[in-house]
C-alpha cells in the first residue's frame, strides 16, 4: 500500500522543518490550499519553462553546485571534489567519470574542431567511468577555464544541460502532474544524481517514490507525493560520502514545499551549506 501523509504546514521554524515532523492523515486538502495561495499549481502558467522561472531554477541550482546566485560564472569552474567522479566541471557539474563531460566536448569538438580541448579526447575516453586524472593532468583545468571564455562553448554547455537534464526533467514532471516547484525538484535531482535508470539515478529515485505515494496524474497529492520524493533522495545523499549535507533539499525545497509554494513564486528565501540566499520578486 502507498503511503500517504500530512505535512505540519503550519508555521514553523526553519530548523523545526528540516526535521519533517509528520502526522497519517491526508495530503490533498493541503495541496489543494497551497495552489490556491500561490495561484500557480499543476496549472500555472508556462511552469519552469517560463524565461523567468527557468532563470530562477538555474540560480537555486547554482547555490548548491557553486555556491553562488551568479550561475554564469561556473562555466569556467572545474575541480575534483572527490566524489569518485573525477573532475567536475562548468554550469551544473559536467563529470569526467559521468560521460556527461565527454559527450559535452565530443559534441562541441564537432562543430568546433580547433577548440582547445580537443586534443584531450583520447584521455577523456580513456576515464570515463572513473575518477582518474591519467592524461589530463596538469593542463586540462587550465583549458577547460581559457574555453569557457569561447561563447560558443558557453553555449554548448547551456545545449548540454538542457537536452540531457533540463528539458527531460521538465517533461517527466509534467507528465506526473507536477507544477513548477515540483519540475524544479525533479530537475535539481537530474543534475546531481544523473539520468541514469539506476537505484540512485534519478528514474530509480522516481521509481522508488512512485511505490509509496501515487503522482497527481495518478490521482495522488502533490505535497504529499513531493514529500516522499525528496525523502528518497535525501537518502540516497545521505547514502554517498560526498553528499552528506542534505541542506539542499532541508533547507530549501523542502521549505518551498512546506510553505505551500508549488509554483516556486518569488520572493524566495532559502539556505544552502548555512548561507542564506533570497531573490526579490
Amino acid at each position: 500500500m502507498k503511503r500517504v501523509r500530512l505535512l505540519l504546514l503550519a508555521v514553523l521554524p526553519l530548523a523545526a522543518a528540516a526535521l519533517c515532523f509528520f502526522v497519517p492523515g491526508s495530503a490533498g486538502s493541503e495541496a489543494a490550499g497551497s495552489a490556491g495561495r500561490h495561484g500557480a499549481g499543476r496549472a500555472g502558467g508556462a511552469g519552469l519553462a517560463a524565461p523567468d522561472k527557468k532563470e530562477l531554477a538555474q540560480k537555486i541550482v547554482a547555490s548548491a553546485e557553486n555556491s553562488t546566485l551568479d550561475w554564469r560564472s561556473a562555466y569556467g569552474y572545474i575541480e575534483d571534489i572527490g566524489d569518485g567522479q573525477g573532475y567536475t566541471a562548468g554550469l551544473i557539474g559536467f563529470c569526467t567519470g559521468t560521460h556527461d563531460l565527454l559527450s559535452l566536448v565530443e559534441r562541441y569538438t564537432k562543430d568546433h574542431p580547433d577548440n582547445g580541448l580537443a586534443r584531450y579526447l583520447p584521455a577523456l575516453r580513456r576515464v570515463d567511468g572513473t575518477d582518474s586524472h591519467e592524461g589530463l593532468d596538469p593542463g586540462f583545468p587550465a583549458a577547460w577555464r581559457k574555453e569557457a571564455t569561447v561563447a560558443a562553448f558557453r553555449e554548448a554547455q547551456d545545449t548540454e544541460r538542457d537536452e540531457v537534464y533540463f528539458d527531460p526533467a521538465v517533461r517527466r514532471a509534467e507528465l506526473d502532474g507536477l507544477g513548477t516547484l515540483g519540475q524544479f525538484v525533479y530537475y535539481d535531482a537530474m543534475v546531481m544524481h544523473g539520468p541514469g535508470t539506476g537505484p540512485d539515478g534519478f528514474y530509480g529515485l522516481r521509481r522508488r517514490a512512485m511505490a509509496e505515494a501515487d503522482t497527481p496524474a495518478e490521482g495522488g497529492s502533490e505535497t504529499a507525493y513531493l514529500d516522499i520524493f525528496l525523502d528518497v533522495r535525501r537518502t540516497a545523499m545521505k547514502a554517498e560520502t560526498a553528499h552528506h549535507d542534505t541542506s539542499r533539499i532541508d533547507t530549501a525545497q523542502r521549505k518551498f514545499l512546506y510553505d505551500g509554494n508549488l509554483g516556486l513564486d518569488t520572493p524566495l528565501e532559502w539556505k544552502v551549506y548555512g548561507e542564506t540566499y533570497r531573490v526579490a520578486r
